[in-house]
């Protein structure tokens, strides 16, 4: 953790185990890590490190088999899936891979739909306009994802995961799909973000440019984190 912000996002001795028919795989082995607030953290490993399941345990999709999860100095409790609901609306926003926008909805619609799926029904459209503002579509409101390029819909997505003020930001090779100067853009812009409104930003990237806007880079192998 940054030794100059407080934890937002941490686990503690994490463990995670698959069932598969006959064979008991062991993902996680007792990981530990925490992410500050304004912090920009690049998780890096290859292919089966476990890294995609940390990350979706620290976003409380999956549930770890042992350990705790902590968001905004709470203990999340893996036993009530409506708490887990719960905990990703109100203080985790996503950024994937894949975009996944609504293709019939504008830039705008489509932050403002994800707004009223986490509750956020008063003012949404004002809020949704905001986040785009934020991340340079104020002339692009209005347009559908077709019309977009693959930076810009990455900027809708962004947007789409800081609307709605989340203490914490999650991506998932956020730069996987783009050329290496929009690539590059993107990652400005998310430290950008996270410094400018104190968010804890976590990337899962084989991406080496995320490494010139991280505070830190850590490494998974094996389920274990490295030295």
């Amino acid at each position: 953790m940054s030794s100059t912000s407080t934890p937002v996002l941490a686990v503690t001795d994490v463990v995670k185990v698959f069932d598969e028919g006959a064979h008991r795989v062991e993902v996680l082995k007792g990981v530990s890590l925490e992410v500050g607030a304004g912090e920009v953290v690049a998780l890096e490993g290859p292919s089966g490190s476990g890294k995609t399941t940390l990350l979706s345990i620290m976003g409380c999709i999956l549930t770890p088999t042992s350990g705790t999860v902590r968001v905004a100095g709470r203990v999340v409790r893996a036993d009530r899936p409506s708490e887990l609901r719960e905990v990703r609306r109100r203080s985790i926003g996503f950024v994937f891979q894949q975009y996944n926008l609504f293709p019939a909805l504008t830039a705008l619609e489509n932050v403002e739909y994800t707004l009223n799926v986490k509750g956020v029904s008063r003012d949404a459209r004002r809020e949704a306009t905001r986040a785009l503002e934020a991340v340079g579509l104020a002339d692009r409101l209005h347009f559908l994802p077709r019309d977009l390029s693959g930076g810009q819909k990455q900027r809708v997505a962004i947007a789409r995961a800081i609307a709605g003020t989340p203490s914490v930001l999650l991506a998932d090779e956020p730069t996987a799909n783009l050329d290496t100067a929009v690539g590059t853009q993107i990652l400005d812009l998310f430290r950008a973000l996270a410094k400018r409104e104190g968010k804890g930003l976590l990337i899962v990237t084989h991406d080496p440019k995320v490494r010139a806007v991280a505070d830190r880079v850590v490494g998974i192998r094996d389920g274990e984190l490295a030295a």
